[in-house]
C-alpha cells in the first residue's frame, strides 16, 4: 500500500518534467519568431540565451530559498512564473512581449530544474530507485522535447489556419500545460523533506565553497559539459545534413526529431536497465559508445550513417545528466538542496558551447564543430572512470 501511494504521489512530480522540456521549444520557435518580426540571425540567437541565461543566476540563490519555501512550493512558483510568461504574448504581441515571455520561460524552468529533482526525492526514499526515477523525469521530459516542435505546428494551423505569424498561440498552449501540472502537484499531498540539517549559515558563498570538494567540482564540469552536448547535438545535427548534403530546412529538421526521438527512447530504456544494472557500468558503456558515434559522424559522409550517428548521441548521453546528479547526491546527501541548485547553475552549459561550436564550423567546417562535442564527451568519460562514489 506504502509503495502504491508513493506511486501516485510521484505522477504529478513527473508530470512535471513534461513542463520541464519546454526550453527546448525555443529552437524552433525562434525561426518563426525571427521570420515574424524579420529579425536577423544575430538576433534570433539571443533568443536561447534568454532561455538558458537564468540558469546562472538563479540555481543557487533558489536552492538555497529552498530550505525555507519546501521543494513542492518553490516548485509552484516556478510553474506560476511560467504561466504569467506564456500569457504576455496573448495580451500584448509584439517582439518585446515576446523576448519577455522567453526570458520568464527560462526563469520559471531555472527554479523548476532546481527543485523538482530533489522534489522526486521526497516520495521515492529508496536510493536503488532514485536514479531510476529520475531517469524516467528525463523520459517525460525528452517526449516534451520532442512534442514541442509539433505543439508550435498546431498553433500555427489551428489558430493561424496556417498564417505562421499565429506562432506566439505556442505559448498559451504551454501555459495551459503548465497549470494543469501545477493543479496537479497543488492538490497532491507530498511528504515534506526534513531540513534538520541546514542552517542559517546556508548562503551564496557556502553553495559555492562545495566546489571545494574536488568531485563536486568533477561533476559540476560533468553537467556543464553533458547540457553543453545536448543542446549543441540539437544545435549542429539540421547543420550536419545541410552542409555536407544540400538538404534544404525542412528536410534537415528531421535531424533534429531522430535526435530527439533516440534521446527519449534512450531515457526510457535506460530508467528501466538501471534498475537491473549499477549506473556507473550504465555510464562507461554508454559514453565509450558515444566517442564512436561522434567519431563515425566526423569522418564517415554518408547520410543515412550521420543520421544513425545523431540518434546514437542522443540516445547513449540521454541519462548522463541524472546519473552525474545522482552521483553528487549520494556524495553529499547532507547538503542535497544546495547541491541541486549548484548543479543546475551547471546547465547553462548549454548556452556555452554552441558558440563555440559555430566559430569551429565558420573556420574548420563542420567536422571541426563535431570535434567540439567530443571534447566535451571526452571529459564525461573521465567522469565515468576517473571519480569514484561510495
Amino acid at each position: 500500500m506504502e509503495r502504491s501511494g508513493s506511486f501516485y504521489r510521484a505522477l504529478p512530480i513527473l508530470f512535471g518534467f513534461f513542463v520541464m522540456g519546454f526550453c527546448d521549444i525555443c529552437g524552433i520557435s525562434s525561426d518563426y519568431a525571427q521570420e515574424a518580426f524579420g529579425w536577423s540571425n544575430t538576433m534570433t540567437g539571443f533568443i536561447p540565451s534568454l532561455v538558458f541565461v537564468w540558469f546562472l543566476f538563479f540555481s543557487i540563490p533558489i536552492g538555497i530559498k529552498m530550505n525555507k519555501w519546501g521543494r513542492k512550493n518553490t516548485v509552484l512558483v516556478s510553474m506560476s512564473i511560467t504561466i504569467v510568461g506564456m500569457i504576455l504574448p496573448l495580451i500584448t504581441y509584439n517582439s518585446v512581449t515576446c523576448m519577455i515571455a522567453y526570458a520568464l520561460l527560462g526563469i520559471g524552468n531555472a527554479i523548476l530544474q532546481v527543485s523538482l529533482n530533489p522534489l522526486l526525492s521526497n516520495v521515492v526514499t529508496d536510493s536503488k530507485l532514485l536514479t531510476s526515477s529520475l531517469t524516467a523525469g528525463q523520459v517525460v521530459k525528452a517526449c516534451s522535447s520532442l512534442v514541442g516542435p509539433y505543439i508550435v505546428l498546431f498553433a500555427v494551423n489551428y489558430f493561424g489556419h496556417g498564417n505562421t505569424h499565429y506562432w506566439f498561440y505556442c505559448f498559451p498552449i504551454l501555459g495551459a500545460i503548465t497549470l494543469i501540472s501545477g493543479l496537479w502537484l497543488a492538490i497532491t499531498p507530498i511528504p515534506h523533506e526534513n531540513n534538520a540539517q541546514n542552517t542559517n549559515s546556508d548562503s551564496i558563498t557556502s553553495t559555492l565553497q562545495l566546489l571545494r570538494d574536488k568531485k563536486i567540482l568533477l561533476l559540476f564540469l560533468g553537467i556543464f559539459f553533458v547540457v553543453g552536448v545536448d543542446v549543441s547535438t540539437n544545435f549542429l545535427s539540421s547543420k550536419v545534413m545541410m552542409i555536407r548534403y544540400n538538404w534544404i530546412k525542412s528536410e534537415a529538421g528531421i535531424a533534429p526529431q531522430i535526435y530527439f526521438l533516440s534521446r527519449t527512447i534512450g531515457a526510457l530504456l535506460g530508467a528501466f536497465l538501471m534498475t537491473r544494472i549499477t549506473e556507473i557500468k550504465y555510464f562507461k558503456f554508454n559514453i565509450l559508445c558515444c566517442i564512436a558515434a561522434l567519431l563515425l559522424l566526423a569522418f564517415i559522409n554518408q547520410e543515412s550513417i550521420n543520421l544513425i550517428c545523431i540518434g546514437g548521441v542522443g540516445f547513449l548521453a540521454s541519462c548522463i545528466f541524472p546519473i552525474i546528479y545522482s552521483m553528487a547526491v549520494q556524495h553529499r546527501p547532507d547538503k542535497a538542496n544546495q547541491i541541486s541548485g549548484l548543479m543546475i547553475t551547471a546547465v547553462a552549459g548549454g548556452g556555452a558551447i554552441t558558440p563555440i561550436i559555430g566559430a569551429a564550423i565558420d573556420h574548420t567546417g563542420i567536422v571541426g564543430g563535431i570535434l567540439v562535442i567530443l571534447i566535451c564527451v571526452l571529459y564525461l568519460t573521465y567522469c565515468a572512470f576517473g571519480i569514484k562514489i561510495k
